[in-house]
């Protein structure tokens, strides 16, 4: 029992943490596509693209805030629960 107790407490943070960054690579990846569709349309339809690029970085500010405050409170969780086993 002990060494799955063990592992399942280390799973944890490494998911978290592998949530978080598919998470802001993804914002990332979005940017980067809406940035080179704004190059490739040039003067008559890259305004376009360049409008959703500053919509979705403002979302993906917000995104990130959000992201880092559920990091934070599940880490504090997870090592509340380690140290004061039931």
């Amino acid at each position: 029992m002990i060494p799955i107790e063990l592992i399942s407490q280390l799973a944890r943070p490494i998911s978290l943490a592998v949530r978080l960054f598919a998470n802001m690579t993804a914002g990332h990846v979005i940017l980067g596509v809406l940035f080179g569709l704004t190059i490739a349309g040039g003067l008559l339809l890259g305004w376009l693209p360049f409008s959703f690029t500053i919509a979705l970085y403002g979302l993906e500010v917000g995104i990130a805030f959000i992201q880092a405050y559920i990091f934070t409170v599940l880490t504090c969780v997870y090592i509340g629960d380690a140290m004061h086993l039931h």
